[in-house]
């Protein structure tokens, strides 16, 4: 039923206006509408709704990711655009912060919030 249709994300901020400069100038997203409680942002057929909150506490986990080609690529261009990749102690990750998984391989990184985002190439 729901396999059809266009799945949304939603993230929290609580400094939108910050939200909407990584969102647009570092991941290429579009402001599609912004109100007092959701900006909705646009690229392709995705959709990001940044919830607005007075606060919040960030999962310490991945909490969005994209699947792409030529995680290198993708991860130095990110990188260019200020994108900062993590760091996991315990992970064999190579020069550019990316860790390959038994599947496939992923980099984490965090928007102004922290909340922590992710590219995999499987």
């Amino acid at each position: 039923m729901l396999g059809k249709g266009t799945m949304a994300g939603f993230i929290p901020t609580r400094d939108a206006s910050k939200a909407r400069r990584f969102y647009e100038d570092v991941l290429g997203f579009s402001v599609v509408s912004d109100n007092e409680y959701v900006m909705t942002l646009r690229s392709g057929t995705e959709t990001i709704l940044l919830q607005k909150v007075s606060d919040f506490k960030p999962l310490g986990r991945t909490i969005l990711g994209w699947e792409v080609r030529g995680i290198r690529d993708v991860v130095i261009a990110l990188a260019q655009r200020g994108a900062e990749f993590m760091r996991v102690e315990w992970m064999e990750q190579d020069e550019l912060g990316i860790w390959t998984s038994p599947d496939g391989k992923v980099a984490w990184f965090k928007d102004p919030d922290c909340n922590t985002l992710s590219v995999a190439e499987h």
